[in-house]
């Protein structure tokens, strides 16, 4: 569902795959062939939620911020399931694992894996091109040309994918 809070509603471009459980509510910005999938939640209650363009919010990730401190999530970003982002910033073609964690005050360069379950403490700074794993979150080594490759391999998939849904997705009556 989609939600004004007060004067404050989302800004969805017509492109954007919205899934009906997902929840998308204030000062929330959607950019073009980005997608927020079941379950998501992305709440611009506190400050400005910016997702760029052919990023992707997977089934149960979430997305928050804090009073003064605005999240912004990069172009050709995967947020894997169950995902939870209450950072700063996420740079252009990162992958966050699936149940991964990102707390307040963190940012997140570009070309970056937060693998699965990691822990990226508050207020880290995670260079560009960085593989991060564990909890909590330690770099073990830089993204190459092929992982870079990957990334937006990813993005470009759940572009693909929600296009899908668009057209296809039907409820089942029964």
């Amino acid at each position: 569902m989609i939600y004004q809070i007060g004067d404050d509603s989302p800004e969805i471009h017509d492109s954007v795959f919205v899934a009906a459980s997902a929840d998308v509510m204030g000062k929330v910005i959607l950019k073009q062939d980005s997608s927020v999938w079941f379950n998501a939640v992305i709440r611009g209650d506190c400050d400005v939620i910016e997702v760029g363009a052919r990023s992707n919010i997977q089934d149960g990730a979430v997305l928050h911020c804090d009073v003064g401190q605005p999240l912004k999530i990069g172009e050709d970003v995967t947020v894997g399931h169950n995902a939870m982002i209450h950072c700063l910033e996420v740079g252009d073609r990162t992958l966050i694992g699936i149940n991964a964690v990102i707390l307040d005050g963190a940012k997140v360069g570009s070309d970056c894996i937060i693998g699965a379950n990691a822990l990226v403490k508050a207020g880290a700074v995670i260079p560009d091109g960085s593989m991060v794993v564990g909890s909590p979150g330690k770099v073990i080594r830089e993204t190459d040309e092929q992982t870079r490759q990957f990334l937006l391999g990813s993005a470009a998939h759940y572009v693909h994918e929600a296009d899908k849904m668009k057209t296809k997705l039907v409820e089942v009556k029964r």
